[in-house]
């Protein structure tokens, strides 16, 4: 009888420490879910600027043709990406993108003098910023969780329940350096 005991006592242990286990993977997982939705959220403002921007540069510097369609296409590219991997991609082709529009605007002194474009300089400069707060803090929040998947006994419960590393928001060589918003 004693021994049925033990067991019993020893499988609810086990059961309590599985409910933990599995509840803390749980909330690491939605916290990167989160995370991810936050830098959604700053790209999607970020990509409703650049229209506005193409726009006001348009009316200044009109024979920059390629210029605009490069823009467009990096931001087109950006918007339908898929994943953490070929949003970093997609948004280090638009950072470079960027970086020779606002070259172009340093041709165009009336442009650079334009209140349209420093406000839309101004809000696409805060929006980088965020995005960068929103990168770090996915980042950070990948980062926990995915270690605590790999400890042990962690790793056992993650894996009998599917829980799989995430994958970080990598920058890769124009996308390290600031775009540069001048005014």
């Amino acid at each position: 009888m004693d021994i049925l005991v033990i067991l019993l006592v020893g499988l609810i242990v086990i059961g309590i420490l599985v409910v933990i286990v599995y509840n803390s993977l749980v909330s690491l997982r939605n916290i990167v879910k989160n995370a991810w939705s936050q830098i959604d959220v700053q790209l999607k403002r970020r990509y409703d600027l650049i229209p506005n921007l193409v726009e006001t540069v348009k009316g200044y510097a009109k024979h920059e043709k390629g210029v605009f369609e490069e823009v467009t296409k990096a931001r087109a590219n950006a918007m339908n990406a898929q994943g953490v991997a070929g949003h970093a991609d997609a948004e280090n082709m638009l950072t470079g993108a960027l970086k020779s529009l606002f070259a172009v605007a340093e041709a165009y002194p009336d442009l650079k003098a334009s209140t349209n474009f420093m406000q839309l300089q101004e809000e696409l400069s805060g929006t980088e910023s965020k995005i960068a707060y929103a990168r770090q803090f996915y980042n950070d929040s990948v980062m926990t969780y995915n270690i605590k998947i790999q400890q042990v006994p962690n790793n056992v419960i993650a894996g009998v329940f599917g829980f799989k590393e995430e994958v970080l928001f990598k920058t890769e060589g124009v996308e390290r350096e600031p775009v540069k918003v001048s005014f």
